[in-house]
């Protein structure tokens, strides 16, 4: 779509360039979202393809996703054969897309979990494999927040004005873990209604994560593998009942009931 609103555009080489923010600036990265629709409140996009940041780095810590890495780079990843659960996530986070593989060549991991959706499968993705959100905010330092808490609901974050998403970094021990991933969606390549990943460390511990039927992401950790009891009560006393997300994709009651079936088979998968 045409913003005929818009009248500059601009291509800084770093960050450090763009010195002030006002009202009708927008971070310009794969912009699926904004050339979907109107944007009249725009005038100024600052495209961040000039800034060069590698899509993405491997090193015995980890793996660091930058936020301007493509979907089609990120499913393209090769990981280290030890990190058993980047693969099959990966993939399945990937084709979880309301989207073509056009889309995927333009956009962004950092345009999904920026517009903070709860069907955003980049969120469900980096939140399970405990992301960590590195940001840089117009005036200060770098500051880091985990991805289980830069969502806060239904298209919110914890983004200040012109707030720029640098990179998500996923830690080795967590790439490592033994993983089991749930979706559904109520028509086929339909938004997610809910999508559940479970993962297991070598210790026994596990962490399920909800997204899609909750309107920010849930996450539980149990020391030792639940029953299936204990599971069911955790995630009643875990998710108020505003939290469950009701919209067309499905009902509040639909999404806790899929939820808790999904659980149930992660739990006893990862057993």
């Amino acid at each position: 779509m045409n913003l005929n609103t818009v009248r500059t555009v601009q291509h800084p080489a770093s960050a450090a360039e763009v010195t002030s923010w006002r009202d009708g600036d927008a971070w310009l990265a794969g912009g699926t979202w904004l050339f979907s629709q109107p944007q009249p409140a725009l005038d100024t996009l600052i495209d961040l393809e000039g800034l060069g940041w590698p899509a993405l780095e491997t090193s015995s810590a980890g793996l660091t996703i930058a936020a301007t890495c493509r979907i089609a780079e990120l499913y393209r990843c090769s990981p280290p054969p030890e990190w058993t659960a980047a693969p099959p996530l990966i993939r399945a986070c990937c084709n979880a897309f309301l989207a073509s593989w056009k889309i995927w060549n333009t956009a962004t991991v950092g345009g999904n979990v920026c517009m903070s959706l709860p069907a955003g499968p980049m969120i469900s993705l980096t939140a399970a494999l405990e992301g960590v959100c590195t940001l840089w905010p117009r005036e200060g330092a770098p500051r880091e927040v985990p991805v289980v808490e830069f969502v806060t609901g239904n298209n919110r974050n914890v983004l200040g004005p012109g707030e720029l998403l640098r990179s998500i970094h996923l830690p080795a021990a967590a790439l490592e873990r033994r993983a089991a991933f749930r979706q559904c969606s109520l028509v086929k390549l339909g938004r997610s209604a809910a999508l559940l990943i479970g993962t297991r460390g070598a210790s026994g511990d596990l962490m399920l994560t909800i997204t899609a039927a909750t309107v920010h992401p849930v996450q539980l950790r149990f020391f030792q593998a639940p029953s299936a009891a204990e599971l069911r009560d955790a995630i009643e006393a875990g998710i108020a009942e505003a939290t469950w997300f009701d919209d067309v994709n499905g009902s509040a009651p639909y999404k806790r009931h899929v939820t808790l079936y999904f659980a149930e088979q992660i739990r006893a998968e990862l057993a």
